[in-house]
C-alpha cells in the first residue's frame, strides 16, 4: 500500500469565534479523553458480550445465540470509531491487529463449506480447522492444540506463518464462530450457524467442545487485549506519554494522520472501493455478520469525532472539548466553512448507505455485479470520502504543519494494478 501525500479535515455544526479558539494542548487533552472514553466503551461492551457468549454456553438456544450476536453488534459501535487513531499513533496501530485484523481465512479456526476450496497457494493453513485438529504443523514445528487457549490463539496461530490473513483473534474471530461463513454470495442472507454447533449433548458440526474452548479464548483474550488499550490512554498512560512527546505540532499532525489516512486510503480504498471493483462479498468487513454498513458508518463518525472534539457514547462516557475544528476556523474561516459541507456531504453519504441497508439490501449486495443503483450508493460514499480529503490538504498548510503521508490504496490510485 504506498503512502498517499494528502491532508484531512473534517466539519463541525458548531463553530466557536477566532477569539475563542481552543489551545493546542487542550485539542491533545481533548483528542486523548475521547480515545480512553471510546476505549473504556469498547471494554465494557466487550465484558457485555463475554456475559451473552458465557449465557450461550451454558444454554445453547437459538435465543442465546442471537443475543450473543446482538451484543457483538452492540461491541462494534465503540470499538469501530476508534479506528481515527490508528496509523498516526504507532501504539494504536501496532497493537490494532489483535482485534481487528481482516480479511480472515476461515478455514484455520472451523470447518468450512466445499466451495472454500481445500488450499492456498498463499497460506498453508487455509484448512487447518483448529477446532477439529488437537495438532497442527506450523512451518515446520509440531503445534500442541490439544487445549485451545488465549496462549495458542495469540503466540501460535495468530499470524501463522507470517500470513496476514490467519486471523485467529479480535473482533473477525468472535464474528466467524457467532455467525459461520456467509454462503450468500451478493444475494440476501448473513451466516447461519446453529446453536447446536455449541452444545455438546447435541452437537452440529463437531468438535462441540473445542468450539466452546475457542470462542471463550477469543472472547476473553479480545477483553485482555482492549484493557491494555484503555491503560494506554489513561492519563499516565503511554499513548498519552507518546503523543505529549512529540509536542504541538506533532501532535496536531498525528491527529490529521489518523484521520487522512483512514478517510483515504484504508475507507475509502481497501475496505470499499476494492470490493466495488471487483464486485467481491469477502472484500467486506463485518462479511460474516452482514454488518458492514455499520463498520463504515461509525468509521465516519470516529472521524468527525475527533476533529470536532465531541464523543455521544453509547454509556453515557461523553466527551467534549477544545477541537481542531475551532484551530481550522481561527486560521481560515472559509475553509472551515468548506470543511463542514465536505465533512456533512460524507456522512450524508452515509447515511444513505446505512439505510439502504436497514432497508434489506446488505452492503455486500450493494457491490454485487449488476447492482448499478448500489453500486452508485457505494460509490457516492467513496467520493465524500476522497473529496473531504483534498479539501484536508489545505487544513495541513493552513495549520503550518509538515508535509503528512497519508496512507494510499492502488484501487484509487493505480486501479490498473487491482487487476494484475
Amino acid at each position: 500500500m504506498k503512502s498517499f501525500k494528502y491532508g484531512l479535515l473534517a466539519a463541525t455544526a458548531l463553530f466557536v469565534s477566532p477569539a475563542l479558539a481552543a489551545a493546542p494542548a487542550d485539542v491533545l487533552s481533548t483528542y486523548g479523553d475521547i480515545a480512553q472514553a471510546k476505549y473504556s466503551d469498547s471494554l465494557e461492551t466487550a465484558k457485555t458480550l463475554k456475559a451473552a457468549i458465557d449465557k450461550l454456553i451454558a444454554e445453547p438456544t437459538e435465543a442465546n445465540l442471537e443475543a450473543a450476536r446482538a451484543a457483538w453488534l452492540e461491541s462494534r459501535n465503540p470499538y469501530q470509531q476508534t479506528e481515527a487513531y490508528r496509523f498516526g499513533n504507532a501504539i494504536v496501530d501496532d497493537w490494532e491487529g489483535k482485534v481487528n485484523a481482516w480479511p480472515l481465512d476461515e478455514g484455520l479456526i472451523d470447518y468450512v463449506d466445499t466451495s472454500y476450496g481445500e488450499e492456498s497457494e498463499e497460506n498453508d493453513l487455509y484448512t487447518a480447522n483448529v477446532i477439529a485438529n488437537p495438532s497442527l504443523e506450523i512451518a515446520g514445528e509440531t503445534v500442541d492444540a490439544t487445549e485451545i487457549t488465549a496462549s495458542l490463539l495469540e503466540d501460535k496461530l495468530q499470524e501463522a506463518g507470517e500470513v496476514e490473513a490467519n486471523v485467529a483473534t479480535g473482533y473477525h474471530a468472535i464474528e466467524f464462530l457467532l455467525w459461520g461463513q456467509d454462503l450468500n454470495g451478493t444475494d440476501a442472507g448473513a451466516g447461519a450457524r446453529p446453536a447446536t454447533d455449541f452444545d455438546p449433548a447435541n452437537c452440529t458440526g463437531g468438535n462441540c467442545e473445542r468450539r466452546v474452548q475457542y470462542l471463550q479464548a477469543a472472547t476473553d483474550l479480545l477483553i485482555s487485549d482492549l484493557e491494555e488499550m484503555v491503560a494506554a490512554w489513561s492519563p499516565d498512560g503511554a499513548a498519552r506519554k507518546e503523543l505529549a512527546d512529540k509536542g504541538e505540532e506533532g501532535g496536531l499532525a498525528t491527529i490529521l494522520t489518523g484521520m487522512g489516512s483512514l478517510s483515504y486510503g484504508e475507507l475509502a480504498g481497501e475496505r470499499m472501493k476494492l470490493g466495488l471493483m471487483l464486485h467481491d462479498p469477502e472484500e467486506e468487513h463485518d462479511c460474516f455478520s452482514d454488518n458492514t454498513h455499520m463498520s463504515h458508518y461509525n468509521d465516519v463518525i470516529g472521524i468527525r469525532n475527533v476533529y470536532f472534539g465531541e464523543y455521544k457514547s453509547p454509556l453515557g462516557n461523553d466527551v467534549t472539548g477544545a477541537s481542531l475544528a475551532s484551530l481550522v476556523e481561527a486560521k481560515d474561516a472559509a475553509l472551515a466553512e468548506e470543511m463542514k459541507t465536505k465533512l456533512d456531504a460524507t456522512l450524508a453519504a452515509f447515511e444513505a448507505l446505512k439505510a439502504r441497508a436497514e432497508g434489506g439490501e446488505a452492503y455486500d449486495q450493494m457491490i454485487g455485479e449488476g447492482n448499478e443503483e448500489g453500486n452508485a450508493v457505494v460509490q457516492a460514499a467513496v467520493d465524500a470520502l476522497v473529496d473531504q480529503t483534498t479539501t484536508i490538504e489545505r487544513v495541513v498548510k493552513t495549520l503550518e504543519l509538515d508535509d503528512i503521508a497519508f496512507e494510499g490504496s492502488d484501487s484509487l490510485d493505480n486501479p490498473s494494478a487491482v487487476f494484475e
